[in-house]
């Protein structure tokens, strides 16, 4: 699953005007995939809260700006209870730090040691960075909206001396590829990579947040987010056809957490924030590729952010005996 902050707009995407914009979701993904037009986000449209949703196939309302674990079982854990899995085999990069509670829930019948491992690329890169560094400040910014907002870290997050272990990647080799980098997302699709070719497990999550920096004002910026997002979903769709363990047995989901703002909502603010509620923040897209997955479709019928989790238990063999959200038909 790539899930990524804050949604671009038909304006700036698939508009004929916008479609320049996304090159690789036009031309190579779509014509292999089943894209769905309209997927409506009902709950809190807050990054944290919303992709804690997306995980769980309830609509949660925790505080999106507190460092806090889903109420409700995530997909990590009712993929790894059903199907006894072990810990290596599901695990979230996110690129803020306030995702750190993402891979387990607080609920009593699942939660803690049945959830995913979680990376935090920006929370290696700031351990890695104890000397003084200043010049990768940039990609340390963990909030767009709120700048000086800055959550304990906490739960089961990879540490920067596991990196050797597991990624069997050095720590100065991981500084210095970080150096090459302008962004966070990059960082961790470098990391996710990483981790695709030496421990390839079979549920892995990648939420990017480029695109959030809308929240700045600056609209060149936004687009520049929106291109490297399109490309970056490029590129690990080619990191999974070269790596044997995922080559031609690998379904990939696309989606935004939510959408923006509308230009004719005056209590709105267009494509820099995502807080009136209005339609067009509220509905997104989500596209599916993969075997077995229908190629060339385009579904227009309304279906919810959290019928994610229910598909995903269709097709995995699991239960996720309390999500709300209903398996996708068209995907099944």
């Amino acid at each position: 699953m790539v899930t990524f902050g804050g949604g671009a707009r038909d304006q700036e995407t698939f508009a004929p005007e916008g479609q320049e914009n996304i090159p690789h979701l036009m031309r190579e993904f779509i014509p292999q995939a089943s894209f769905f037009t309209q997927v409506v986000n009902r709950g809190i449209l807050g990054h944290y809260v919303a992709t804690a949703s997306l995980a769980t196939g309830v609509y949660e309302t925790i505080n999106n700006f507190a460092s806090l674990p889903p109420e409700y079982p995530t997909v990590f854990e009712y993929f790894r209870k059903d199907l006894r899995r072990p810990p290596s085999d599901a695990w979230v990069v996110a690129p803020s730090n306030g995702f750190n509670r993402i891979g387990e829930s607080k609920h009593h019948s699942y939660g803690a040691g049945l959830g995913a491992m979680v990376i935090l690329p920006k929370h290696l890169l700031a351990s890695s960075m104890s000397g003084g560094r200043t010049d990768l400040e940039h990609l340390l910014r963990d909030n767009y909206e709120t700048p000086n907002y800055s959550p304990q870290l906490m739960g089961n997050e990879f540490e920067l001396e596991q990196l050797e272990t597991i990624l069997k990647l050095s720590v100065d080799d991981f500084k210095a590829h970080a150096r090459t980098l302008s962004s966070p997302d990059e960082l961790s699709v470098y990391i996710a990579r990483r981790l695709m070719r030496q421990v390839a497990p079979s549920l892995l999550w990648i939420t990017m947040h480029d695109i959030d920096i809308a929240h700045a004002g600056s609209f060149s910026l936004y687009i520049d987010g929106i291109r490297r997002t399109d490309r970056l979903c490029s590129d690990l769709w080619e990191a999974i056809q070269s790596e044997p363990e995922y080559a031609g047995k690998t379904t990939l989901f696309i989606l935004p957490d939510f959408g923006r703002d509308a230009d004719d909502d005056s209590g709105g603010n267009g494509f820099q924030h995502h807080r009136t509620g209005d339609a067009l923040s509220r509905t997104t897209w989500m596209l599916a590729i993969g075997p077995g997955v229908r190629e060339g479709v385009v579904f227009d019928r309304a279906i919810e952010s959290t019928d994610l989790v229910p598909t995903l238990g269709a097709m995995l063999g699991f239960n996720p005996s309390l999500a709300q959200g209903r398996a996708i038909r068209e995907l099944l």
